[in-house]
């Protein structure tokens, strides 16, 4: 007998996981112009960070781990960006 679990809907967590997913989503469209790479790398760092809350909330060590890097590597990069560009 198979047990299917079923996702809470219209919660805090629902609509962060999905907000953030957009904006991930949005980011990618930008990335495969090459046109926007700064907005790019907001937008990216934005959705990562709504995927750390879900991590925290939802206490999974693994989506945290990807999602703390990906803010790091994401983070150096808008940084870089604006020091360069000065």
């Amino acid at each position: 007998m198979s047990t299917r679990f079923k996702t809470p809907k219209l919660t805090k967590d629902w609509y962060l996981k999905w907000t953030s997913s957009v904006i991930i989503l949005a980011a990618m469209v930008l990335r495969s112009t090459g046109e926007f790479p700064f907005a790019d790398m907001c937008l990216s760092f934005v959705g990562c960070a709504g995927w750390i809350a879900i991590g925290i909330m939802w206490k999974d060590k693994a989506i945290l781990v990807l999602n703390v890097v990906a803010c790091f590597i994401l983070a150096t990069g808008i940084v870089s960006s604006l020091v360069g560009a000065t």
